[in-house]
């Protein structure tokens, strides 16, 4: 205990977590937390990860009694709670990164948060190591195919206990800015150690904060402060550009608004964004394109799997009318002939996943069309995996996998030699296969011709 407490502090020192009069106060807390009462520093010998720090401290807790059940969430929550104890406060950490970013710029900004959301194992980087990932060459470029295996499975005694948990409505979901300090429970991840920071995107507050299991480099997560449900609108575009154009060197996107093409949670408005480079970003334009009134606005057909238009420009002003022309215009759209069809009664089916970046002193914003329709041959979806290919992937692909980057199911380890190469070959072929599926104009004359139709009669 005493080795372990001792490399904690020493971690956290060497990290900025604390400073050195903080070590006290910090020790004192940690041994509450594990039912301890004595501790000394000693020496002890290095440490591979946080991982092996903590554990030793947890397994005192299960001892003495400090954990409902011994599994795997309620290890991660005193983990999490012990953390927190070394993790500087809200306010600091808000000061600390405006500091940053007034003095240094975006990026010393968002590295030192990013850094802090490490240091303190929010972000687990020990168990995102555990996913596998590569590239695999297509007729799209190098698609990134990654399995998710970093969230660890719940145990049966875990599950048993949520039934019995009381359901309190707070925080409201997991994207909530109330989540910031909260312990977790069976149902509810742990967020002791987790901080956000608030930003204004077209007058509004929102919140940055990072994605515990990220899936790309610097994986953010923007989050409207209030509670409200995803929806596309004029002022999406707006804080798309804000958020670049304070972070010019991430890019952020959003979901799509309906069930199966938008993403998992739809309860919460929120963007995704991060500093990477997708292979969406990196296609060409297949052709390009004048739009009606828009003619200083640079527009072209991307070459892409999903049906794209990107628009370019200086002035942000004009790519948000533009963005919003399009996504008016593609609301009502239908189109019979490539099984478009806007509205089912009053249930609508088209809406956009766009996402924005800058380019040197340009704006630019991809406007990937989406339609939500199901049939009796697709369920599921019609622009969406069709059933051929569930055996790799059944869920939706929203926005990360929409621009490139596959997030397989862990059951895929199992079921296939991941290490064989022609394994995952075929693995990347099979997700440009599904990619292709979702796009509500194919890549053929009859698919082309719809395309340029909605794009000329706008």
């Amino acid at each position: 205990m005493n080795k372990s407490i001792s490399a904690l502090l020493d971690y956290a020192e060497r990290n900025g977590l604390i400073k050195p009069f903080d070590r006290d106060y910090c020790a004192n807390r940690i041994l509450n937390l594990i039912g301890e009462a004595l501790f000394e520093y000693e020496k002890y010998e290095p440490y591979s990860t946080i991982d092996d720090i903590l554990s030793p401290l947890i397994d005192i807790a299960v001892k003495n009694g400090k954990l409902e059940q011994n599994t795997n969430t309620f290890r991660d929550i005193v983990a999490a709670d012990i953390m927190d104890v070394v993790t500087p406060k809200p306010s600091e950490v808000i000061e600390k990164f405006r500091d940053e970013y007034e003095k240094n710029g975006a990026k010393s900004a968002t590295d030192y948060f990013y850094n802090l959301s490490k240091a303190d194992n929010y972000i687990m980087t020990e168990r995102i190591k555990k996913n596998i990932k590569w590239e695999s060459k297509t007729r799209y470029g190098n698609l990134i195919i990654t399995v998710n295996l970093s969230k660890p499975e719940k145990d049966p005694k875990d599950i048993a206990a949520a039934k019995l948990q009381k359901q309190s409505g707070y925080p409201k979901c997991l994207l909530c800015v109330e989540n910031v300090g909260y312990e977790g429970n069976v149902s509810h991840p742990p967020r002791a150690n987790h901080r956000t920071i608030p930003l204004t995107l077209d007058s509004e507050c929102w919140h940055l904060q990072y994605s515990p299991y990220v899936y790309y480099n610097e994986h953010c997560i923007v989050l409207d402060s209030q509670h409200t449900p995803m929806k596309l609108t004029k002022s999406t575009f707006k804080k798309l550009l804000d958020f670049v154009t304070m972070f010019p060197h991430y890019f952020v996107g959003s979901n799509a608004d309906l069930p199966i093409v938008g993403g998992s949670i739809l309860t919460h408005n929120h963007f995704q964004g991060g500093n990477a480079q997708f292979p969406m970003a990196l296609c060409h334009a297949r052709k390009k394109v004048e739009i009606k009134g828009f003619e200083d606005v640079d527009a072209e057909i991307v070459d892409w799997a999903l049906s794209t238009i990107r628009i370019r420009s200086e002035n942000k002003e004009r790519l948000v009318e533009l963005a919003d022309k399009i996504l008016n215009s593609w609301r009502n759209y239908d189109d019979e002939e490539n099984e478009i069809i806007s509205y089912s009664e009053n249930e609508p089916h088209n809406t956009i996943t766009p996402i924005a970046r800058k380019r040197g002193e340009a704006f630019e914003l991809d406007l990937i069309l989406r339609n939500n329709r199901t049939s009796i041959e697709h369920p599921l979806g019609i622009f969406h995996p069709h059933k051929e290919y569930h055996h790799i992937k059944k869920e939706n692909i929203g926005l990360i996998e929409a621009m490139g980057l596959a997030v397989l199911p862990p059951r895929l380890v199992n079921e296939f030699n991941l290490d064989d190469e022609s394994v995952r070959n075929e693995i990347g072929d099979i997700f440009s296969k599904i990619l292709e599926n979702c796009a509500v104009f194919k890549d053929t004359e009859k698919g082309n011709e719809g395309f340029l139709k909605f794009i000329y009669n706008m």
